[in-house]
């Protein structure tokens, strides 16, 4: 019980390190135009951006997106925020990501990180994985993983930062 306290006090003194950094430039590929754009590019200044990192083969990530975009619609009357994806798919698998956010009727920017680039920029390893970007641009949040209702936690925040 003491190791996995000391591991939780680490993990969270590591993430209190890493949030409020500076977005990388690293270079993503924008999924409907086929052009590489840099990360920190793709941020609308003075404004809250929650960005969802996932791949065409993990559940979780869809259920996460799933119920947030199901959400999205209550959520813009509360809060002005902006939502993206960044897909960590292969480059290969381009046209599953593509197909799949149109299927699922996407109307937010996708992305996808094709080499793994921005994943090592951001320093995570798994999937489903979450940041909030203030309205200075900069990550103040970050979760990995998703259970069902996670995203009210992830609201929650949005709201906290939209009203700052």
């Amino acid at each position: 019980m003491k190791k996995l306290s000391a591991f939780s006090l680490c993990l969270c003194a590591s993430l209190t390190l890493l949030a409020q950094t500076e977005l990388p430039n690293t270079q993503i590929k924008d999924v409907n135009s086929g052009k590489k754009v840099a990360f920190n590019q793709t941020f609308e200044k003075g404004k809250v951006t929650v960005v969802s990192f996932w791949a065409t083969w993990c559940v979780p990530c869809k259920k996460e997106i799933n119920n947030v975009r199901h959400k999205m619609a209550d959520w813009k009357k509360e809060a002005d925020f902006n939502y993206m994806t960044v897909s960590i798919d292969e480059s290969r698998a381009e046209g599953l990501v593509r197909s799949y956010a149109k299927s699922q009727g996407w109307d937010f920017p996708y992305y996808q990180d094709t080499n793994s680039d921005l994943k090592r920029s951001l320093n995570f390893q798994n999937v489903p994985f979450t940041i909030i970007v203030d309205k200075n641009g900069k990550v103040a949040w970050m979760h990995t993983g998703y259970e069902e209702g996670g995203e009210n936690e992830l609201f929650a925040k949005v709201k906290e930062l939209s009203a700052m």
